[in-house]
């Protein structure tokens, strides 16, 4: 599968092949957190991250419940054409990089995580794409990328660099589960007991959690969602789809895409 032959595709069509209803649906469900909404506008984006998937807007008057969904769709879709024209360019290999990766390496469908430590709501997505992976795992190539919002999660960047430290020594989703199961601990005391846990040689995590190989592999993930104007965790690319925040309300729709993009007629290599 080729990523670049994948973001050819018509926004249209890839819309249409998994219910723009069920699209538009999802991302009017949250509008505050609706990628590239106006209403994110007056609202800094990682304060726009951390708002709870419930909260709801200012009561509106019934006529403009149709104004508030094409405002919705032509946002959602303007970002999904900017996610396109940036993959475009890209290929599996180069999008991976050398991030971890879960499930099958030659799937034809590629799923990319854009996640913060201290972030609640990545828990609860982490949760869930464990049990979509546990269903799904021959079907996928699942990728974890690192999108830490410092200016309200002071621990996100350290608590990143601590799992590269420990993907250096093949432990990455063990390290991971750890700082997504105790958040509340998330302190550079906890990084090396959890290291010490896991039976990782505490000398060199400690070495690569503070080298400037760390501090780069994270700022190249943080420039990748920059690039795709990613505006809050977790944030989701299925394929050349750019998954909509309302999704993790209803997990049932990651089963519901990866059946349509699969059904979906294979670019050329």
């Amino acid at each position: 599968m080729n990523l670049k032959g994948l973001a050819q595709k018509p926004v249209a069509m890839l819309a249409a092949g998994i219910g723009i209803g069920l699209v538009i649906a999802l991302a009017i469900a949250t509008p505050l957190t609706l990628i590239g909404s106006n209403r994110t506008a007056s609202i800094s984006p990682d304060a726009a991250s951390d708002a709870a998937p419930d909260a709801a807007p200012d009561a509106a008057p019934p006529e403009a419940g149709q104004d508030q969904e094409a405002e919705a769709r032509a946002a959602w879709e303007a970002q999904q054409r900017h996610v396109q024209s940036i993959l475009q360019s890209m290929d599996r290999a180069e999008l991976v990089g050398g991030s971890p990766t879960r499930g099958n390496p030659t799937a034809s469908v590629v799923v990319v995580k854009f996640s913060d430590f201290q972030c609640p709501f990545c828990a609860v997505a982490s949760s869930q794409m464990k049990d979509f992976l546990g269903r799904n795992g021959d079907e996928v190539l699942y990728v974890y990328k690192h999108f830490p919002l410092d200016q309200i999660h002071p621990e996100a960047t350290p608590a990143a660099k601590a799992t590269w430290a420990a993907q250096q020594q093949g432990q990455f989703w063990l390290y991971h589960d750890g700082l997504f199961a105790y958040q509340d601990r998330l302190s550079d005391s906890y990084y090396v007991e959890l290291a010490e846990q896991i039976g990782l040689d505490v000398e060199q995590f400690n070495r690569d959690r503070n080298s400037p190989e760390a501090e780069a592999a994270v700022a190249q993930d943080r420039e990748l969602a920059a690039s795709l104007r990613l505006r809050g965790t977790p944030s989701f690319l299925m394929n050349d789809l750019m998954v909509p925040p309302g999704a993790l309300s209803n997990p049932e729709f990651f089963d519901l895409a990866l059946a349509q993009l699969q059904a979906q007629p294979q670019p050329a290599e």
